[in-house]
């Protein structure tokens, strides 16, 4: 039917089905900022819309519902090259980060103040109740809502609300937009579901119902013949290729465990068939004609259930290594199962698949006997974590085509090199012939680090040669991506009277899920990023990684440190109840310092041991630890209210700048013919402002106006190699290589400058808005490129840079708490969090807060409510945002404050260290801690629940 209406204020006449899901009919017409990020279930806010002046959510109407209505998306905000004001403040404050669910944000706040000018915090709490933010933490929302308020009657208006740093430098440590914020909140088209046309072909994916099961009859004949079907994909026509789908460095520190489609299920949403056909509802039409028969195994859930005598395998395959094979290779293949495909190392790791081992190594230092010999009191305790999901808003997608006889992939992740490397060894071409572009990341958080459906979508496109892209549903994102590994950590500390440490012995074993992606590297930062904080003589750990059924692992923001940390810090806290000392004094008391020898992590390595211990060349907790005593009134009294109970906590945490001797970043940059510059840097913006700060780092050395440097990056044909975003390697090591490019392209343009004004190149220099001025006169960036490109010039202007270093830059902080716990009910109330943290020198302060914020509220979310739940057979429960429980703007602590706390680190470009993944670390035993405090009881499990705190009580 034709169906009348006014769209943005043009009124439109438009035919389709009365029935049709209004979100998906508003995005085929081009309204980019009505997206879905959670199945249509109205939950996100992502698809928030005005009807008639009321907010709904686009994905719960219909469209005979519009029949004469006036409707408006957030392209009504603004103009295309002006933003509204609303718009204007969330940049200006440096809250757009991955950007997904910005536009629809800026809608609802522009239609709260419409109608409350000068809204309380209880009216904007209300307000943004019904949108999830998952990168921003909401706390900075505030602060937008007051400069727009401000802007409303004097739009010149004008506040700082992050501090800035090194007055000596002009754009390091100052406050400046994100250079693609403006376009992520206008909605103007940056994601891969923006790229992609209404002739591609879609992917949807049979998944498996049981978490342990073979495929014992597979018929998709009349999926096939159905109209509209293009191909059907399973075990018998894809590449018979082991891979892992961890995103990391090759070789991988993985073992290669996957294949594309398997005949054996090991989890609920393992890959049966894949259908790619003309339409969505072609393919959900066939997947209902695919015949297909289990033999249901007993499934392996947990740690305990993977290491009993009895437990069944879950790799069965022929092993193979490609380097240094075991002495016992042929035995343990003795009663492999062909039929699984070959199980490959490519290098030894510890990996036993027929005890359900993944990965595993021991390292120590001292002597450990020794070291608890010497202690006065000694504690041991057992503290385990639940598996929990990164949820970014915008969830997994790609969408491939084919050039000529190359694959072009636009894709949303952070490893765009590793994803053509995969991507080319699966489909069985040279890496020239894959172009990936990696577009603007809606939130990654690790997930975004593995391979997860670029293999299949690659595969579509190249034995079909049509245009197909693959998206993950939310269920699809609980059930089939990774998620945090799951862990069970044994502490044993010994301790003088006075609160000293004398021994550490930590076994940390962890759940990695079906496969090993990540399985030694995650488990090996649990000690590597928590017995460092505490220096000690007599340390040793054993990390063990089981297989199971639960839904997939891999990597997650914090990657191994928060549970590490959670168990030493909690020990220590322990510890320092059971000598009558304040947890924080023994926190002082043992702590790292600047300058020292870390020797434990001469005995940790992630696939390769460092050659020399590190050393802390930067460490702000000394005034970290002073301040965040002063700001949470540590020693203040705690008065009852009550049947409540206040109790205060704190945690420290330290994260790593990249990985040492494994990781490589470059970048390369060329003079325009206006003496402007475009610069091509292999990192991986996923949001977090990576392009931002390649940009100030090339405009600092270059001494020219930032809107004169653009930015190209994560383009695997346009830009040099770089390892990829993770392993908070980005301002480090990408920022490092953008900075000496633009270092090598300083020396070429005096060199060139000096020889236009006739001078010696020491006697001349660079200096602002891009100019090189010498003793007799002065030459512009603008005459020099016009020169070099001139039938006598020196040829364009270009430069390089590549980063490589075998030092560590570690980010330090600390999270102080305080709760509340109602000694009757059971719950458990977080009054206060500060979040200090040592990011060296903050490229860009106001990024770097929303980015504490968001990690922060991370945490908190694992802490208190976060879990995937499954049945008593495994069965996944939590398959959707509402079940799952991630926390909104209504959970908030009462007082949260991030602070920046500076260093000057000397590997870091002018001193920055990372920020964006510290953050995770420290919540949970900063919280755990502060209930004990509160009540006395002490939650070794987290997340942390009410029933947990009356058991403790002895009331349940």
């Amino acid at each position: 039917m034709a169906i009348k209406l006014t769209i943005n204020g043009r009124e439109k006449t438009i035919d389709s089905d009365l029935g049709e899901n209004v979100q998906i009919l508003l995005k085929k017409l081009g309204y980019n900022s009505v997206r879905n990020s959670d199945d249509g279930f109205g939950f996100a806010g992502s698809d928030v819309i005005l009807v008639n002046g009321t907010l709904m959510n686009a994905s719960l109407l219909i469209v005979g519902q519009l029949e004469g209505c006036e409707v408006e998306t957030a392209e009504s905000l603004g103009s295309w090259n002006e933003l509204s004001h609303v718009q204007q403040a969330m940049v200006d404050v440096g809250v757009v980060q991955s950007g997904y669910n910005d536009p629809a944000m800026s809608l609802i706040i522009t239609e709260l103040l419409k109608h409350n000018p000068n809204p309380n915090r209880e009216e904007i709490d209300d307000a943004l109740t019904g949108i999830f933010s998952r990168d921003t933490g909401y706390q900075q929302y505030y602060e937008v809502i007051e400069l727009a308020v401000a802007r409303l009657s004097n739009p010149d208006y004008q506040k700082q609300f992050a501090p800035e740093f090194r007055d000596d430098l002009s754009f390091i440590g100052k406050n400046t937009p994100k250079t693609d914020a403006a376009i992520m909140v206008q909605a103007k088209p940056c994601y891969v579901e923006d790229r992609i046309p209404a002739d591609a072909c879609v992917i949807k994916m049979l998944r498996s119902p049981h978490p342990h099961a073979w495929l014992t009859h597979l018929d998709v004949t009349k999926a096939e013949a159905l109209e509209g079907v293009v191909s059907v994909i399973t075990h018998l026509n894809c590449p018979d290729l082991a891979y892992t789908p961890g995103g990391q460095s090759a070789p991988e520190p993985s073992p290669l465990d996957r294949r594309m489609f398997c005949q054996k299920m090991r989890h609920v949403g393992d890959r049966v068939a894949a259908v790619v056909a003309e339409s969505v509802e072609v393919a959900e039409l066939a997947l209902t004609l695919i015949e297909v028969e289990y033999q249901v195994l007993k499934p392996v859930i947990s740690i305990d259930d993977a290491r009993a005598e009895d437990a069944p395998i879950i790799h069965n395959g022929p092993i193979e290594y490609k380097v240094a094979p075991p002495a016992d290779l042929e035995e343990q293949n003795r009663n492999a199962d062909p039929k699984e495909g070959k199980f490959i190392v490519n290098f030894p790791i510890g990996c036993f698949p027929r005890k359900n081992i993944a990965a595993s190594v021991r390292g120590h230092i001292g002597d450990l006997q020794k070291g608890f010999d010497e202690a006065d009191c000694i504690i041991e305790r057992t503290y385990e974590s639940k598996q929990v999901q990164q949820l970014p808003t915008e969830t997994h997608i790609c969408y491939s085509y084919m050039d000529g006889d190359r694959l072009v992939m636009h894709d949303s992740t952070q490893v765009p090199w590793h994803v053509r490397r995969q991507v080319a060894n699966i489909i069985g071409v040279k890496q020239n012939k894959v172009h990936i572009i990696k577009e603007r990341v809606g939130g990654g958080f690790g997930s975004k680090q593995d391979i997860l459906l670029q293999d299949v979508c690659a595969w579509a496109t190249w034995t079909t040669g049509r245009k197909v892209y693959f998206h993950h549903t939310r269920e699809e994102e609980f059930i089939a991506n990774s998620t945090r590994h799951v862990a069970k950590v044994h502490v044993k500390i010994g301790a003088k009277s006075d609160g000293t440490l004398t021994a550490i012995d930590m076994d940390f074993l962890a759940n990695t899920g079906p496969y090993g992606n990540h399985a030694l590297t995650v488990p090996c930062n649990g000690p590597a990023l928590s017995l460092p904080l505490y220096p000690c003589d007599n340390v040793d750990f054993r990390v063990t990684t089981y297989y199971s059924n639960i839904c997939p692992t891999g990597a997650y923001q914090g990657y191994g440190a928060p549970k590490g940390n959670f168990a030493l810090t909690m020990a220590m806290s322990e510890m320092a109840d059971m000598l009558g000392i304040d947890h924080l004094d023994m926190v002082e008391k043992n702590r790292v310092r600047e300058g020292q020898e870390l020797k434990i992590l001469a005995a940790i390595g992630e696939g390769k041991m460092p050659a020399t211990a590190p050393r802390a060349m930067s460490c702000a907790l000394e005034p970290i630890l002073k301040k965040g005593r002063e700001m949470i009134n540590w020693d203040s009294e705690k008065k009852r209210n009550g049947d409540w109970r206040i109790g205060r906590g704190v945690s420290i945490i330290q994260q790593k700048s990249g990985i040492p001797d494994i990781d490589q970043a470059n970048c390369s940059i060329k003079m325009a013919s206006d003496g402007t510059f475009i610069v091509h840097s292999g990192g991986a913006d996923i949001g977090t402002g990576l392009d931002t700060v390649v940009a100030k780092l090339t405009a600092e050395v270059l001494r020219c106006p930032l809107d004169e440097i653009t930015i190209h990056s994560g383009d695997t044909d346009h830009a040099p190699f770089d390892k990829g975003a993770y392993a908070s390697s980005g301002t480090c090591f990408s920022g490092n290589a953008a900075k000496i490019a633009a270092e090598n392209m300083r020396e070429k343009i005096l060199k060139c400058g000096a020889e236009m004004l006739e001078e010696q190149v020491e006697d001349v220099t660079i200096v602002a808005p891009g100019l090189v001025k010498g003793q007799k006169g002065q030459v512009s960036f603008f005459d020099i490129a016009h020169r070099a490109e001139s039938g006598t010039g020196w040829g364009q202007l270009l430069a390089n840079g590549c980063f490589i270093t075998p030092l560590f830059a570690f980010p330090y902080g600390a999270n102080f708490t305080e709760v509340a716990v109602n000694v009757r009910t059971g719950e458990i109330k977080l009054e206060k969090f500060h979040a200090l943290l040592d990011c060296g020198t903050p490229i860009n302060p106001d990024l770097a807060l929303g980015q504490i914020y968001g990690a922060s509220m991370r945490a908190i979310g694992h802490s208190l409510i976060e879990e995937l739940i499954y049945d008593e057979n495994g069965i996944p429960l939590t398959r959707d945002l509402k079940s799952y429980g991630a926390p909104m703007i209504g959970d908030l602590p009462k007082e949260f404050k991030a602070v920046l706390v500076p260093s000057d680190d000397k590997v870091g470009p002018y001193g920055a260290k990372s920020i964006s993944e510290i953050g995770v670390n420290g919540a949970a035993p900063a919280i755990a801690s502060a209930i004990h405090d509160a009540c006395g009881v002490w939650i070794r499990d987290w997340h942390f629940t009410p029933e947990k705190v009356l058991a403790g009580l002895s009331k349940i």
